[in-house]
């Protein structure tokens, strides 16, 4: 029984979809720098005790840090396998033109 929907087995398989590095580069750069001035908002802000109370301690700080370090590590990991992963970086093969090259010919 099919369920109608195209297979996409495909996409599953690292290296799968080439065309996703460079969306995933703009999101994984997008979401890591904007994480680092939050991070430094949490570590070094004065932040008032009233109305709204924020992290008073050393100890508050980091620990609301380790809840927010996911969402830049998992960024940054990504990041990393768009730039490095072979499976990723598109390579011409020998002998094919590129379309700039055959629109002059």
């Amino acid at each position: 029984m099919q369920s109608g929907a195209p297979s996409t087995d495909h996409s599953h398989s690292p290296g799968g979809c080439q065309w996703i590095r460079t969306p995933a580069i703009v999101y994984s750069t997008h979401v890591a720098t904007t994480l680092i001035p939050i991070l430094a908002h949490i570590l070094f802000y004065d932040f008032p005790v009233k109305p709204h109370p924020g992290p008073q301690t050393n100890q508050e700080r980091w620990l609301l840090v380790s809840i927010y370090a996911p969402y830049l590590l998992v960024p940054v990991l990504l990041l990393l396998t768009m730039l490095l992963s072979s499976k990723y970086n598109s390579t011409s093969k020998p002998g094919s033109t590129s379309g700039k090259a055959k629109k002059k010919n």
